[in-house]
């Protein structure tokens, strides 16, 4: 079966695929996987939207039989645990007991190596900054067979690297991390509708300055920009007994995509002009994971599936998503899902993490071929002369060139590139 990323858009599949299911063994010699063709190339939960956790014609080492929960220090939160470790096994076991994630995105499926290798960020970041700047080391296994312990101190620039490096530079087998102390398993959240992007700026500003996790969703095809604001807080009350979402299913993939204008405009309507309850106290689940009571739900984007665009505009040029907007609403198709936030400034360890200090927008579309990706390159325009970036773990389809004029550290990174890793993406923009 070819395993494709979360966009489920078609791919080649990998010519092997190595499993470690026995957590008895230990890994083979990596040097023993490489193909000859392809390299090779650690596949954790596949939620990567775009090509970064492909490796077509190549090896996939799939690390979720990495899954062990190995120490953790109740004063310091200090957790080390296998890289396979998913973040909803690390809530299962922590939340109960009054710790959370430091930084979460916005699905908890994904394994920690994968946070670490796309560095991922969430609601937090004005305050928090990205997942890497709570990884205190970890264990790189490179293909040479060298084992490096890594952290700001030790092998600090292959640590700075691995973060946000989309797994090139080795296979990471286990993580340090610092949880956070929570009071409950429960969100105070206060919903805030807003109108236009001198409204969004004005009220991000006070939210921000008032509560932890900040995110707003959009409805970009509206005649007039609109939207909701979702800031939370933990509450201090509520305990901690774990709440599983109901998850329903997409049981097939639809023949053609579920998601078109009439379908949007919709759905965008109703969002927005639901019941708001101003104030609520929700579990963490449905407020941080939303997506996630839904199973399957990439396959509402029909055979071709679907792209998700994300890109971050450094603060002094957060106008131009104005533009973004426009060209959105002349292409007519819009995006199911459009959320809008502010990045703080705190700074990431990773050589390559996206964020930077300004505004970032993630957006989804399906698959329309050649018109989709029209509307991609006028986007890309405007996000390059305002002197921004798109984001590796999402993307499937941007050029090197851009990639490599948006990331300043560029060269300094592929120093440390593991000669045997390989992916999808690495063979589009590095080469």
């Amino acid at each position: 079966m070819s395993l494709r990323a979360w966009g489920r858009l078609p791919v080649m599949p990998a010519a092997e695929e190595i499993w470690w299911n026995d957590r008895t063994a230990a890994l083979p010699p990596l040097s023993s996987l490489i193909s000859a063709s392809g390299g090779m190339l650690a596949y954790g939960n596949g939620r990567s939207y775009g090509d970064v956790c492909l490796n077509s014609g190549g090896a996939l080492l799939h690390t979720r039989g990495l899954d062990r929960l190995m120490a953790f220090d109740a004063v310091t939160g200090v957790m080390t645990c296998e890289a396979g470790v998913l973040l909803s096994e690390i809530l299962d076991v922590f939340v109960p007991r009054g710790w959370f994630l430091p930084v979460t995105p916005s699905t908890r499926f994904v394994t920690v190596g994968g946070a670490i290798a796309n560095d991922v960020h969430g609601r937090n970041h004005h305050g928090a900054g990205t997942f890497g700047c709570h990884v205190r080391r970890f264990e790189l296994l490179r293909s040479d067979g060298s084992r490096h312990i890594c952290s700001p101190q030790e092998n600090a620039e292959l640590f700075s690297a691995t973060i946000g490096g989309m797994g090139l530079t080795g296979l990471i087998t286990w993580v340090e991390l610092v949880l956070r102390p929570i009071p409950s398993a429960y969100i105070e959240v206060e919903n805030t509708r807003f109108s236009g992007l001198d409204e969004f700026f004005a009220l991000n500003a006070e939210v921000e300055a008032k509560h932890e996790y900040v995110v707003a969703w959009v409805d970009c095809l509206a005649p007039s920009l609109r939207g909701i604001f979702m800031a939370g807080d933990h509450a201090p009350e509520g305990g901690f007994v774990m709440r599983g979402q109901t998850r329903l299913g997409i049981p097939f993939t639809p023949p053609f995509s579920l998601v078109n204008r009439l379908s949007l405009r919709a759905f965008n309507a109703a969002y927005y002009n639901r019941p708001l309850a101003l104030h609520q106290i929700v579990h963490y689940a449905p407020y941080f994971y939303p997506l996630d009571a839904v199973q399957n739900w990439n396959r509402i984007y029909g055979p071709h599936g679907f792209f998700q665009y994300q890109f971050v505009l450094p603060m002094a040029a957060r106008e131009a998503v104005g533009e973004v907007f426009n060209a959105i609403a002349a292409d007519g198709r819009g995006s199911f899902l459009a959320v809008l936030k502010t990045f703080g400034e705190r700074t990431s360890p990773g050589l390559m993490s996206f964020p930077m200090h300004g505004l970032t927008l993630a957006l989804d579309f399906p698959n329309n071929g050649a018109l989709t990706l029209a509307l991609f390159r006028r986007l890309d325009a405007i996000v390059e002369a305002a002197g921004g970036r798109l984001y590796a773990a999402k993307d499937a389809r941007m050029s090197g060139v851009f990639y490599r004029r948006s990331y300043p550290r560029f060269e300094e990174f592929m120093h440390h590139v593991d000669p045997a890793f390989l992916s999808d993406f690495a063979r589009r923009v590095l080469s």
